[in-house]
């Protein structure tokens, strides 16, 4: 998170997982100061939650973002996201290795279920799958050489299975004769060709989306489909004709009244159920529950989801107090790692206190 506008979004996705998580949370922040100052604020007034919840913030600065970059040598993005955006194929290298596995999600989503059910699915994964997040093989568009293929905005990410595969390349790794050639460099050459006159990567269209395209386009084996009642998404095919209303309504006639799901691997799985909500693609406001849409009551979005999104915004941080005053019990923490060191950072150093490193690092 980057930026007040961002931790406003976010703090609506991390009020949701303490909503309505049932297990102990842990959850973390890729941030700078104003989103944590945002963030804090509002956690520091949950005293007695229902569960043990652990926050970790990173501080990530645009210079340490552009090092690694430069580091990795020929990605680059024109998304509205940035550089930052960037981050996302990073995220093993970000958080420690004491961190296995983790979901991540954007910003602009919340849960409307319990978190923990979307964390389970782990169990479910073989344990050569690094990557599991939503498919649509009939969304093909030309336009983005297909990365309108996947969704990016919600994914399951097995950390130490990527960390082992050294998904994204770095200077330091490439003078390492010792260890594995970095994954991503041979996809991201089968699908978008060697690197143009700029250095980078020409037409990789969605920013992260883009390049995790490649990935499991040319590493099938390390990808699996993630189930689209965690990807209701404002910007993806009418949400599929979800909505709030007929609480009687069977699953096969909501199956029937939903559509784009023939052809798609929700086909065989039956209707979408909600569980996760993601307002993108909603331009004009950096904020999407102040998207001007949402004042015109014919408009199909509002009529759909907009009391949801007006419930979960509302909702008091207060309100997750679940225990009286002065009672024992779970608690809230926070901690902060004020500067980021990248994995392949560490990397190097380790090789330069070895003595073998080449000094041209």
């Amino acid at each position: 998170m980057i930026s007040a506008d961002s931790a406003s979004e976010g703090a609506i996705l991390l009020k949701t997982i303490l909503m309505y998580n049932s297990k102990t949370t842990h959850v973390h922040i890729i941030c700078d100061d104003s989103a944590q100052n945002y963030l804090e604020a509002r956690l520091s007034l949950v005293t007695r939650p229902a569960n043990d919840i652990h926050i970790h913030f990173y501080h990530l600065t645009q210079d340490k973002i552009a090092a690694r970059l430069l580091r990795e040598g020929s990605i680059g993005t024109s998304h509205s996201a940035g550089a930052y955006g960037l981050m996302k194929l990073f995220i093993h290298e970000i958080l420690p290795p004491s961190v296995e596995r983790a979901i991540y999600v954007d910003t602009d989503a919340f849960f409307i279920s319990d978190p923990s059910h979307l964390w389970d699915l782990f169990n479910e994964m073989d344990p050569d799958i690094a990557i599991s997040m939503p498919s649509h093989p009939e969304q093909n568009a030309a336009v983005w050489n297909g990365a309108s293929n996947i969704c990016s905005c919600i994914m399951l990410l097995n950390l130490g299975r990527l960390r082992d595969l050294r998904l994204m390349d770095s200077s330091a790794y490439r003078e390492d004769p010792s260890g594995p050639i970095a994954l991503s460099p041979p996809t991201f050459v089968a699908m978008y060709g060697v690197p143009g006159e700029s250095g980078h990567y020409e037409d990789v269209h969605l920013g992260d989306q883009g390049y995790f395209w490649a990935i499991v386009k040319h590493r099938p084996d390390i990808f699996a489909h993630l189930g689209y009642d965690w990807e209701i998404s404002s910007c993806l095919l009418d949400m599929y004709n979800t909505s709030l209303g007929y609480d009687d309504v069977t699953e096969k006639d909501e199956f029937y009244s939903q559509m784009h799901l023939w052809d798609t691997p929700q086909a065989d799985v039956g209707a979408v159920l909600p569980k996760l909500l993601h307002f993108n693609c909603l331009d004009g406001t950096p904020r999407y529950y102040e998207w001007e849409g949402w004042s015109d009551p014919t408009h199909a979005l509002t009529q759909r989801w907009h009391s949801a999104v007006q419930y979960h915004v509302g909702v008091k941080w207060i309100w997750l107090n679940k225990r009286p005053k002065g009672s024992a019990g779970a608690t809230l923490s926070m901690a902060t790692t004020h500067d980021v060191t990248f994995a392949d950072e560490i990397f190097a150093s380790r090789r330069m206190q070895s003595g073998w490193v080449d000094q041209g690092y």
